[in-house]
């Protein structure tokens, strides 16, 4: 399988810019601009209310990724590192974490509007610790709404703890089967729990939001024994994910969500066997997939600087088609220049000092 699949970026990009139209219309609305007065209510859902369509997608596609790159790095699952694959993780996830931490601490102390914690909420040592130790979604599932540069931290804290597990998980539960019946249950579990959820647990909650991991894992291990033709499964998976992103599966919603992460995986399955030469416009979407992580850790700085300049220079209603491209463009390139100046030189001197062969 290549180092790369132009295809799983490509969904990444997707997840990246819905989270971005979702944050800046939330702050548009927060903000009393009514852009989207006289537009139909599904054609705003569809183009702005897609931001947890856009983290389940992650989700879907983390798993799939992790568990690949832990196949193709010891074989299979029962031969998995423990300790090497929490040191991955570490080096991958670590510094940019620790770097965004520091700063909104610094942010929160100098009490700069919007970086704030509120005390209801603990304070800058709750926050803190939440984030560590990713409870980030607890936190606000009990005392609400972090700031938004904190709120993100919800779908972390969410992923890590799945990771926290994942290998002990493998090592623990043989024959296979067991693991996989383990992460079948994990993914019947999703809509169960956001169905008799209600609030931010609801959307918040660590077994409402990790049946997208399951099943992204589920897809990575089953993935060589399908024989289905790449582009037809392309097409399917697509089909799939639109009705989600376009209308509800049922009237409950808290199906949309496993249904969404199903047209993924069906992509997702796809994607090492699609054969595709991306163009030069559409590279320019895969890079902006392969710097998700840092996009999406960093945009809120970008959206509050923004809207910080919308709000000053008048509130035009004929500006916010500006305000939304000048957010898309600047956090894309911010997020870039974070990964190619930091994030990806400290991954790979974390990985260095760690001085494992595997590595």
């Amino acid at each position: 399988m290549p180092a790369r699949l132009p295809a799983v970026d490509l969904l990444r990009a997707l997840a990246i810019l819905f989270v971005l139209l979702n944050h800046i219309h939330i702050r548009l609305r927060i903000a009393k601009i009514p852009y989207t007065a006289g537009i139909p209510d599904a054609l705003t859902r569809i183009f702005v209310w897609n931001g947890q369509h856009g983290v389940q997608i992650f989700f879907a596609v983390s798993g799939f990724l992790i568990t690949t790159t832990a196949l193709r790095r010891w074989g299979s699952l029962a031969n998995l590192n423990i300790l090497s694959f929490y040191k991955l993780r570490f080096a991958r996830i670590a510094p940019l974490l620790f770097l965004l931490l520091a700063i909104l601490s610094i942010l929160h102390l100098a009490g700069v509007r919007n970086f704030v914690i509120n005390p209801k909420q603990g304070g800058l040592s709750s926050a803190l610790f939440a984030a560590l130790t990713f409870q980030s979604n607890v936190l606000e599932a009990e005392r609400g709404y972090l700031p938004g540069s904190w709120d993100i931290l919800w779908s972390l804290s969410v992923e890590e703890m799945f990771y926290l597990f994942f290998p002990l998980a493998v090592r623990l539960l043989r024959p296979s089967a067991l693991f996989v019946t383990l992460l079948a249950m994990l993914t019947a579990a999703g809509p169960w729990s956001r169905a008799h959820t209600t609030g931010l647990w609801q959307e918040y909650g660590y077994f409402g939001r990790m049946d997208a991991i399951a099943l992204g894992c589920l897809t990575a291990l089953f993935v060589n024994r399908i024989r289905i033709s790449a582009r037809l499964m392309i097409f399917a998976g697509v089909c799939v994910m639109a009705v989600p992103l376009t209308t509800r599966v049922l009237s409950n919603s808290s199906f949309d969500d496993s249904v969404l992460a199903i047209g993924t995986c069906l992509i997702l399955a796809a994607a090492p066997r699609l054969e595709w030469s991306p163009g030069r416009i559409a590279k320019l979407l895969l890079r902006r997939g392969e710097n998700s992580y840092e996009i999406y850790l960093t945009h809120m700085f970008v959206v509050f600087a923004c809207l910080e300049v919308f709000l000053r220079t008048g509130k035009a209603l004929s500006a916010v088609p500006f305000y939304f491209l000048a957010v898309i463009t600047l956090s894309a390139a911010l997020g870039s220049a974070v990964a190619r100046l930091y994030s990806e030189p400290a991954n790979a001197w974390l990985r260095r000092r760690f001085q494992r062969p595997e590595f």
